[in-house]
């Protein structure tokens, strides 16, 4: 779902008889005056909101899709029944038929209650969009501080629901009443495949896959054919070769034209035991395999829903960190103040480029004060630099001699050499 927003800056390129019609010096002036910052800060913030508006539009796609399955399998299956009957009315009994056709009511009102309670859930998922899409519209100058701290509960939600920390994530939404803001019914659905492939159970994995099959073979996903690789495995290594050859022919056989070098390499177990060290074959059968499988099921799960692969919380830090990071944070002598002296931020900002600076700016140590043409730069015989008024405050206080605060160092004031900014 694209979201167009219309930049306050196009409100200035009106026809220019628009401004001297203004019926007011007052008005001509406010209609001739450029889009304030916080105008275009709030049209950058609209920007970053896809996620914020995809995930609930896919949910809500999804359910009424499974609603729509469910209802055809029913009706069809209710028709082909009323069909047979018909066929074979002269060979029934009375009784036979009312018991046929009762049967069949009891069937439609079973549906019946199924699509009265879908109806609920596509209604409650629909109002979620709702509430978004005036959450988005209600933004504006004067509540932007409140609405960017919810954006920010937003997205701790959503770094926890990420980081499996579920009770955190609903409990942090209720407190904010942020409920229709955030995804986590959508997380614990995932949450339910997660658990089992951690306990090495692929059914829920297979079901899930078989719920968007459609969607997953656009994607040309290769999720559901390395769940049944591992079921696979799982078979031989209990040493049920005989089931797994049949379960091959089920299930694997299909993928053969796809991905017919896995297939062999995996079909090649059966020559092996569990508990082989040839390297080719002894991976397939290491625990870290589920890992994977864990892994690659979060990536179809965030693409499905037009998620990130990264929180959010990661993409926004990285984007601050991106202006910050440079040569001098990775050294010793970086400042505390500096977030890249943190391992986190460091380990974030790893694989971001150095940000390009177009101007230096030299910040004197002591005072902290910017050192310009008014207040240049000096140089201490042992190497460092600090700004002149600082030495000169601290000359005039020690009888003409300056210590430098890193070494301890004393040195006298005219041994101080300038040093030009170019």
């Amino acid at each position: 779902m694209d979201m167009a927003v219309e930049s306050p800056s196009s409100l200035a390129n009106g026809d220019s008889s628009a401004v001297s019609t203004a019926t007011t010096p007052a008005a001509a002036a406010a209609a001739a005056s450029p889009p304030s910052s916080r105008m275009l800060q709030l049209a950058e913030s609209l920007k970053l909101e896809h996620q914020f508006l995809r995930v609930p539009l896919e949910h809500f796609k999804k359910t009424i899709r499974a609603h729509h399955r469910c209802a055809e399998k029913e009706v069809s299956a209710v028709l082909s029944s009323v069909a047979e009957a018909a066929d074979r009315s002269d060979a029934m009994s009375r009784e036979a038929a009312v018991n046929h056709l009762s049967s069949l009511v009891s069937r439609l009102q079973g549906l019946k209650r199924k699509l009265e309670e879908g109806s609920r859930a596509e209604n409650l998922q629909a109002q979620r969009c709702r509430a978004r899409l005036d959450h988005l519209d209600s933004i504006d100058v004067e509540n932007l501080t409140e609405w960017s701290n919810t954006r920010l509960k937003r997205i701790l939600v959503d770094y926890m629901l990420r980081m499996s920390y579920y009770d955190a994530a609903k409990k942090l939404a209720e407190t904010s009443n942020i409920q229709d803001l955030v995804d986590i019914e959508v997380f614990l659905e995932a949450k339910k495949v997660i658990d089992s492939l951690q306990n090495k159970e692929v059914g829920p994995g297979l079901a899930w896959c078989a719920e968007n099959k459609s969607r997953l073979k656009k994607s040309k996903s290769k999720l559901e054919f390395q769940l049944r690789l591992q079921e696979f495995i799982e078979l031989v290594r209990a040493d049920n070769n005989l089931r797994a050859i049949q379960y091959a022919r089920k299930y694997l056989a299909p993928w053969g034209a796809t991905y017919m070098k896995e297939l062999q390499r995996v079909m090649a177990t059966l020559a092996f035991r569990s508990n082989t060290e040839c390297p080719s074959y002894k991976v397939l059968f290491e625990p870290m395999q589920w890992d994977y499988l864990v892994e690659q099921f979060k990536q179809e799960f965030c693409r499905l829903f037009g998620m990130t692969l990264e929180p959010l919380l990661n993409i926004y830090l990285q984007a601050g960190l991106s202006a910050l990071k440079t040569p001098f944070c990775f050294e010793e002598g970086c400042t505390k103040e500096d977030p890249l002296s943190q391992e986190g931020f460091r380990k974030l900002a790893a694989p971001l480029p150095f940000s390009k600076q177009h101007h230096s700016k030299l910040v004197c140590y002591i005072t902290k004060e910017l050192m310009d043409t008014e207040n240049p730069p000096l140089v201490l015989p042992n190497g460092y630099v600090y700004s002149t008024k600082a030495l000169e405050e601290m000359a005039s206080k020690n009888d003409g001699r300056v210590t430098c605060p890193r070494t301890g160092e004393t040195f006298n004031f005219s041994e101080l050499v300038k040093a030009y900014i170019s």
